[in-house]
């Protein structure tokens, strides 16, 4: 009889309502997305455990050639299941095992021109995109507007971060997905700049649940989407890039082949934030473009530039940093811009061989630009055509560099795109991994790239030496980024600046607020393949011998990501897993101690190390004995921090 029910309930999630409301639900039957022709025009709504998320909401698009708004005709549809289990070593969990449900919609125009719309539900993420047919001898279009919209309750509050103004700030660098969040905001309040916000963006929709929207799947074949200014009812929009955005160049209006789609929309649904934090749904519906060139090796790095400055970037500095990821036992060391001019590219060769003979390999820091900002650090004029790129990568290859580090990109233009994908299938070729700068958000390149080893996009490190306010606001930004930046892609933030005074002496400078807990906690927290980071020669000497082996021994590949506890802006607790071993960080951005009860199942009884802040801020380490229920009381410092590991060395 089991087995009845449950075919039976399989054969409802797979039915359509009727040819004008389609629904497709997740495997657990949990969420729901019913897609509805009403008058021509195609909208779709979210629920989860029958609350809703998303209210009726606008799809369709527009191209130069037809447009797919408005009289639409159903037509037919088709389902299927979608399960398959895939390795990428390069997020936070490295098998994933996927389930999802899939419909593929198919409309008409009042012309037969006909566009399909494919939605997959898994039990907490939707992704859904286009589809179009090629209608006679057209064979491309360009997507002039791009109607889908996300329509939220009025009394949902939201954690955005805005789009820049293009050409603004430094060196006319922006847009870089640099600026602040602003938490818990009522619905459809302005963006700073008027231009909307940047993706991801984090709806909490009051006691129904949190929503997470973001997008995967863009490389060269699409521009990168941001999301319109609100609504006061609730509606955000898939806006394309700025006109003024890569110093104008390029259209704002992606352009496709017939037959093609557009990338992925992507909504991570719960009702709380574990399935938030823990969605893996920007690989889940992409597949890698090519094949690695080789077996890539990822890892730990440090580098001069974030505490000493471009005054390091000589050739003594780097053979000291060189020594001191060899001390860490560290596999890369980053040296970044000016080195060029500032060493030259034979002492470059020489640090190779002396990185090589230490088991250190080097990556080096390139300018993108050719017209698209006035940054002016060198190298420049080498990452942004095809035939300088080559004769750089073929020399690259031939000392040994292990990768590259390329700054200031323009925009999010289909032109922009077209370089970051051009960037890494060239690098691949020449066994190079590659890390982006001042830069988009990653829209599922750890596993379309094999090479792809992260990306800034975020306020990174860097802030906290330029800025008191970057110091002061640090532990707030951290505690946001596990739910919403980190959360759909991986992140170069340059985590553990252990120098209680940001410059080089550690004597002056801005100054930092958190403790040195907290500092390595983010080693965990903040997930990136290739972790640049800041901890420099002096702490070694500085910091008890708990702190730097605790440094020595952290992963940076992860094999499993849990959500414990926590609330955006506020604290937040979480576990990763390297093989056999759990690391447990938490932080709290709140100015009082925060203790939270929390279980752990991974260490239940068993005896774990416990890293936390004494009663003056110091960092300290404790073993405890946890019990059989796996249940502890966690005690956060303000803007402190407290770490849980295995105690390998230690008897139970």
């Amino acid at each position: 009889m089991k087995k009845i029910v449950l075919s039976l309930l399989s054969l409802y999630i797979l039915l359509p309502l009727s040819a004008d409301q389609i629904e497709i639900r997740s495997p657990d039957n949990n969420l729901a997305v019913t897609l509805s022709l009403m008058n021509g025009d195609l909208c779709y709504n979210v629920t989860y455990k029958d609350k809703t998320i998303l209210e009726d909401s606008p799809l369709g698009i527009i191209t130069n050639v037809s447009d797919f708004s408005r009289k639409l005709q159903f037509v037919d549809e088709n389902r299927q299941v979608i399960h398959k289990t895939y390795h990428e070593p390069k997020i936070k969990k490295s098998t994933v095992e996927y389930r999802a449900n899939e419909v593929t919609a198919t409309y008409e125009t009042t012309r037969k021109e006909k566009i399909s719309l494919i939605f997959r539900v898994s039990n907490n993420d939707i992704a859904f995109k286009y589809a179009l047919s090629q209608n006679g001898e057209t064979a491309r279009c360009s997507i002039e507007k791009e109607l889908t919209g996300f329509n939220f309750p009025s009394f949902a509050t939201t954690f955005l971060t805005p789009q820049a103004t293009p050409m603004s700030g430094w060196m006319r660098t922006k847009p870089s997905y640099e600026e602040e969040y602003v938490p818990d905001e009522p619905i459809g309040t302005p963006s700073r700049y008027g231009l909307g916000y940047t993706l991801p963006g984090l709806f909490h929709v009051g006691d129904h649940g949190w929503a997470l929207i973001s997008e995967t799947g863009v490389g060269s074949l699409y521009c990168g989407a941001k999301l319109s200014e609100g609504t006061k009812e609730g509606l955000y929009t898939i806006d394309f890039p700025e006109e003024g955005e890569n110093n104008g160049i390029g259209s704002v209006s992606p352009a496709i082949s017939l037959p093609g789609e557009t990338p992925w929309r992507t909504i991570s649904v719960g009702d709380n934030l574990k399935p938030i934090v823990e969605t893996t749904v920007a690989f889940d519906v992409v597949d890698p473009l090519y094949e690695p060139s080789k077996t890539y090796q990822f890892g730990r790095s440090t580098w001069s530039w974030l505490l000493w400055q471009d005054g390091s970037i000589n050739y003594e500095d780097q053979k000291t940093f060189i020594d001191h990821s060899a001390q860490l036992g560290y596999e890369l060391v980053l040296i970044d811009n000016w080195w060029d001019t500032r060493i030259g590219r034979e002492k470059i060769e020489e640090l190779a061989q002396y990185a090589a003979s230490k088991g250190v390999g080097i990556s080096l820091w390139y300018n993108s630009n050719g017209f698209w900002s006035d940054a002016p650090q060198g190298p420049k004029n080498r990452m942004n055509t095809s035939v300088a790129r080559k004769k750089e990568m073929a020399w690259l290859q031939s000392i040994g560099v292990k990768g590259i580090k390329v700054d200031f990109f323009g925009g999010d233009k289909q032109e922009t795109m077209k370089l970051y994908e051009d960037i890494l299938s060239d690098a691949n070729d020449y066994g190079l991994a590659v890390i982006f700068h001042g830069c988009t958000l990653p829209r599922g390149w750890e596993r379309m790239y094999p090479n792809f080893a992260g990306s800034e996009a975020v306020l990174a490190s860097e802030n906290l030496i330029f800025t008191q306010h970057a110091n002061d606001q640090e532990a707030y930004n951290a505690t946001l980024h596990p739910f919403i930046r980190n959360s759909v892609a991986a992140m170069d933030f340059g985590p553990v600046l252990l120098n209680k005074r940001h410059n080089r002496n550690n004597d002056g400078g801005t100054t930092r607020k958190t403790t040195e807990t907290f500092q390595l906690a983010t080693a965990v927290l903040f997930q990136s393949p290739i972790q640049n980071f800041g901890i420099t020669p002096n702490n070694l000497r500085e910091y008890p011998s708990f702190v730097i082996d605790f440094m020595k021994e952290i992963p940076s590949l992860w094999d499993e990501t849990l959500f414990i506890d926590g609330y955006p802006g506020k604290y937040v607790i979480l576990a990763r897993r390297s093989g056999e071993r759990w690391y447990v960080a938490a932080i709290n951005a709140e100015k009082e101690i925060k203790k939270v009860n929390v279980r752990l199942p991974m260490f239940t009884a068993k005896k774990v190390n416990i890293y936390s802040d004494n009663t003056e801020r110091s960092p300290e380490l404790k073993q405890m004995n946890i019990k059989k229920e796996g249940e502890i009381t966690l005690q956060i410092q303000p803007e402190g921090g407290v770490i849980i590991t295995n105690c390998e060395d230690c008897r139970n």
